[in-house]
């Protein structure tokens, strides 16, 4: 039996290459991907355990593929995503499916956009439906818990104050 499993590893070392994402196991953990939203929020998801955000200002959709393909192939794509994006722009349910699909078999939670553009309800009913459509998928209403709570938000109606960046990561990190 030894020999069977020694010979086993040593198959797999030969044909598996040793960069290669397959080999590297998943590590628990939390991050968070976003836009400026999230990034308003960045040190409170940290201090609730995230191991790492990578939000950054008006980042699209579509960028969510490769922005988690970059951490999964650096060894560094934890066990659950929360993905945060949809302020900037509308995305279609393909764009969704191919985030969901960048992740593998990892956990990933879809988070609402809430934000005063016409895309908003158009976009959310996406994540909803894709969240649906993927067992690994889940939807945390950020729209729906935070929308009466206009002391949470700036000016602008969905950039984050102290106090929202204070609840934004209480949510998501009791959601996720």
């Amino acid at each position: 039996m030894r020999r069977f499993l020694l010979a086993a590893a040593v198959l797999l070392a030969l044909v598996v290459p040793a960069g290669s994402a397959f080999a590297r196991p998943i590590h628990a953990g939390r991050m968070g991907i976003g836009d400026s939203v999230m990034l308003d929020g960045k040190s409170r998801l940290l201090a609730r355990g995230f191991v790492r955000v990578d939000a950054v200002v008006s980042r699209q959709f579509r960028q969510a593929p490769q922005v988690i393909n970059y951490w999964r192939n650096k060894g560094l794509l934890p066990s659950v995503v929360v993905l945060h994006l949809g302020t900037n722009g509308a995305f279609t349910g393909a764009q969704c499916d191919a985030a969901v699909k960048a992740v593998g078999t990892r956990q990933i939670y879809l988070v609402t956009a809430k934000v005063p553009r016409r895309y908003r309800d158009p976009d959310n009913a996406i994540l909803a439906a894709c969240a649906k459509r993927h067992g690994n998928a889940h939807l945390i209403d950020w729209y729906g818990y935070s929308h009466a709570h206009t002391n949470w938000f700036a000016p602008d109606g969905y950039h984050l104050t102290s106090t929202g960046a204070y609840y934004y990561a209480k949510f998501i990190a009791s959601h996720s």
